[in-house]
């Protein structure tokens, strides 16, 4: 009897890109790892909070994302926040480019996972929101918040 592992196994999510940007459209990435940075991703040893994406000599690259170093990794062990290139497809990067370039918008990680044994990460295709676009986004969600609320309670009064 074989047990069946889930598709996708969240390893990090990126909190703080939700409440800062507007997500348009989101990739999903491969992302050229090191062996002891794919061991330290298995312990869960992965911030996405501070980094972005940027296209570079043709080529989408991660910068500022911190994985920790290997717990059981000796010299060998990687740099934290070195720069790690993004697998994607060229008519993808070439899309992204003309998109970044063109209206202003930034590639950030939303989440990191791995999907059938290989590391992926997903970017946003975002655009920076105002403090008012905060707030709105914040009472929006507190009213939802109280509908649901409310929609529970009267489910129990019933």
């Amino acid at each position: 009897m074989t047990v069946e592992k889930p598709a996708m196994v969240p390893i990090a999510t990126n909190r703080k890109a939700l409440h800062d940007y507007f997500i348009e459209e989101r990739y999903e990435a491969g992302i050229a790892l090191l062996g002891t940075e794919v061991k330290a991703l298995r312990e869960g040893q992965v911030n996405l909070q501070d980094s972005f994406a940027r296209i570079e000599d043709g080529n989408v690259v991660l910068h500022q994302c911190h994985i920790s170093p290997y717990s059981h990794g000796a010299r060998e062990n990687h740099d934290p926040l070195r720069p790690r290139r993004l697998l994607l497809n060229r008519d993808e990067i070439n899309r992204l480019a003309g998109k970044v370039q063109l209206k202003g918008l930034t590639l950030v990680p939303l989440s990191l996972y791995f999907k059938r044994g290989r590391a992926k990460v997903e970017l946003g295709l975002a655009r920076g929101k105002q403090r008012g676009d905060k707030r709105e986004t914040l009472r929006r969600k507190a009213a939802e918040r109280e509908v649901e609320r409310a929609m529970k309670q009267s489910r129990r009064e019933r």
